[in-house]
């Protein structure tokens, strides 16, 4: 992942060079103290924040069962969480007074069901679980490569672990534990808020840039210690200024071609926000951000 991520930072260089919590009613699932044992699955600290932030619920008994197959009305009730959402619209594969129906509400009308066979009792495989993940995810990192299966484009982007070793690495059909649905969710929710904090900043850089007498001034905002932000300036002649974390700048706009603006993650150097700018009259920005990965 992180070849990937410092790849794709390259290639833009290059190309400009040239929440309310939704419990589900189900006595499978409760609102337990944080007391589950827990202890011996691997995914520990995931498993602990799914359940802190309320995205996974323990069973009636206190207990996670982290090792359990994870249901589609256990994942989806996790997804309608953590998107926040409350508004929903019919389905009618559920009857009155069923336990999800006003969960599955809210995901038909999110578009976390297109392409799903609704049965919230159905233990969930790599790649139907996966299909949920791109459903809730499309209006943070778009759609999925079409090259790939789901599974595939999910292994790649590095929120699901390949098959084991000796099987074909993108297999579809191995069952995914409530671990493994904590593991993604606590990467769905960081992504979630360095998207969010991306975002904010670049509206910040944005609101920063004016022309005065020729020259284009600006201001990159200093980050946070988990985001790296990087303004970059091209000249007409492929001369690179670049700028990060607080520093100002002050160029002849005569004298630029483009401007690229990224806010990256220090640690795993995934993409949170990336606009671009290829007027210098109107100053108009280009929402660049990085969407599911192509190749690995």
């Amino acid at each position: 992942m992180k070849r990937l991520h410092v790849i794709l930072s390259s290639m833009l260089i290059t190309a400009f060079m040239v929440g309310p919590m939704i419990l589900p009613i189900s006595e499978a699932i409760a609102a337990e103290p944080l007391t589950a044992n827990y202890s011996a699955t691997p995914e520990k600290g995931a498993v602990e924040f799914a359940l802190l932030k309320g995205y996974m619920w323990k069973y009636a008994d206190g207990q996670f069962h982290g090792e359990k197959q994870i249901t589609q009305g256990q994942f989806v009730s996790s997804l309608v969480t953590i998107r926040g959402l409350k508004d929903g619209e019919p389905v009618s594969q559920l009857p009155q007074g069923h336990w999800a129906k006003a969960t599955y509400e809210r995901a038909q009308k999110a578009g976390i069901l297109t392409d799903v066979e609704i049965n919230p009792d159905k233990l969930l495989t790599k790649e139907e679980t996966a299909l949920l993940v791109f459903n809730a995810w499309k209006p943070y990192r778009g759609v999925k490569d079409k090259g790939f299966t789901n599974t595939g484009a999910l292994v790649t982007w590095g929120w699901m672990d390949p098959a084991p070793h000796g099987q074909p690495k993108f297999r579809e059909d191995l069952p995914v534990t409530r671990s493994d649905a904590a593991v993604i969710l606590r990467k769905m929710w960081q992504d979630k808020y360095e998207i969010e904090l991306g975002e904010k900043y670049a509206l910040e850089f944005h609101k920063s840039l004016k022309v005065v007498d020729g020259y284009l001034m600006g201001v990159v905002p200093t980050g946070e210690k988990l985001l790296d932000l990087n303004a970059k300036l091209f000249d007409k002649d492929n001369k690179l200024l670049s700028y990060s974390n607080g520093e100002k700048f002050r160029v002849k706009v005569s004298n630029l071609r483009a401007i690229s603006f990224a806010a990256t993650n220090n640690l795993d150097y995934t993409i949170a926000a990336v606009y671009h700018y290829l007027d210098m009259n109107t100053l108009e920005r280009l929402n660049k951000t990085q969407q599911f990965s192509k190749s690995e």
